[in-house]
């Protein structure tokens, strides 16, 4: 069983997941502080100062006794899902943007220019036909009969 698993572990795909798995995880990071640092504190500017994740629908108040929470808030943090919804979208565009590049990347590298093109070396002469192959060993028998 060790053997089995080292063999499907050593697979080039469950490599190649594994690395995309990793960068994948790091990119959403990137593209989460992108959100969370630059997109949504521009957007609640731009729309009258708002922070999205402080946006919520209270369906009950906290319960509290002084100072101390009693009963928490119970609330649908709408404001969240709207941030999520954004990052979502980044990635999401990031992801055809990439995707664009590498299609437009295969179609150049597909299509070389001519003057990078390496010269064709020029095809080899046709074969001689029967008829040729024939005519020449009877030239050549003949030529044999004149010396002996």
């Amino acid at each position: 069983m060790l053997q089995e698993f080292k063999k499907f572990i050593l697979r080039g795909n469950v490599v190649d997941l594994a690395v995309a798995v990793i960068i994948g995880g790091a990119f959403g990071k990137i593209v989460a502080s992108l959100v969370n640092d630059i997109v949504m504190p521009a957007l609640g500017v731009l729309l009258a100062g708002i922070n999205f994740t402080d946006l919520k629908i209270v369906l009950a108040e906290a319960v509290m006794e002084g100072d101390v929470v009693k009963t928490p808030e119970a609330a649908i943090l709408y404001g969240k899902l709207i941030q999520v919804t954004v990052e979502f979208l980044v990635i999401g565009l990031v992801i055809f943007l990439v995707v664009k590049a590498i299609e437009k990347a295969k179609a150049l590298a597909a299509k070389k220019p001519a003057a990078e093109a390496v010269p064709a070396e020029p095809p080899p002469p046709p074969a001689p036909t029967e008829a040729e192959l024939l005519a020449e060993i009877r030239d050549l028998l003949k030529g044999r009969e004149g010396q002996a």
